[in-house]
């Protein structure tokens, strides 16, 4: 089961995902924790963990909340990032969310009222051929949008979580703190455009599509 549930004012793609009856993975939960935690209790499903693919504010910002929400039932949710967007958690967050903000002329302040700036330590630092919380999603580290962006590919599923690598017709913007226009463009070519075609591709902003498509007709990789 995949589940999208657009979040936060930069409408980020936050899902549910889950390989098994009563227990689920969410991915990027950037905010509306309210509907996220919904979803959950409709279909019965505990969260197993939370994976971020890559640490910027819209992707992360949930976390702490979910993280409560569900300590106060006595379950303790791991989150996971990669070790190279660590510190986009834990007790320097913050001054790393304000520095990538402020690059591109946004106040941090602007934005508040949709995010609890409180950013735990993460949990499970993944690298690239990770398995993640005994799922079929293996770990492709894509650096680019981010050092740390990674994209979440299950084989025996045939789908893919790009984060904010690989959009519809689009790929991640570099023009962030620590972007790299020329490492997102050879990490989509080298890691991604390799996997089968048919590979479903669950993005962080925007509709689905597929590598076929985006192989096919990506105007960035061209």
């Amino acid at each position: 089961m995949v589940e999208r549930i657009i979040v936060g004012s930069l409408s980020t793609n936050a899902y549910i995902y889950s390989e098994w009856k009563k227990e689920c993975l969410l991915i990027d939960p950037g905010g509306d924790m309210e509907e996220l935690l919904a979803h959950m209790t409709i279909k019965n499903l505990k969260p197993l963990g939370i994976i971020c693919t890559h640490g910027h504010l819209d992707h992360v910002a949930g976390v702490y909340e979910l993280q409560r929400h569900f300590r106060d039932k006595d379950v303790e949710i791991p989150v996971a990032i990669h070790t190279a967007d660590a510190h986009y958690l834990g007790k320097n967050a913050s001054e790393s969310h304000r520095i990538s903000f402020e690059q591109i002329g946004i106040d941090l302040k602007t934005i508040l009222m949709d995010y609890d700036l409180f950013f735990p330590e993460p949990d499970i630092i993944l690298n690239d051929g990770d398995t993640v919380l005994n799922s079929s999603l293996k770990v492709i580290h894509t650096p680019g949008h981010t050092p740390g962006s990674i994209c979440l590919y299950s084989e025996s599923q045939s789908i893919l979580f790009s984060g904010d690598t690989l959009f519809f017709e689009g790929v991640g913007r570099t023009d962030l703190m620590e972007g790299d226009g020329e490492a997102i463009l050879k990490s989509i070519r080298e890691r991604l455009f390799v996997l089968p075609q048919e590979t479903r591709v669950f993005p962080g902003h925007g509709p689905n599509t597929s590598i076929e498509r985006e192989i096919k007709n990506n105007p960035f990789m061209q």
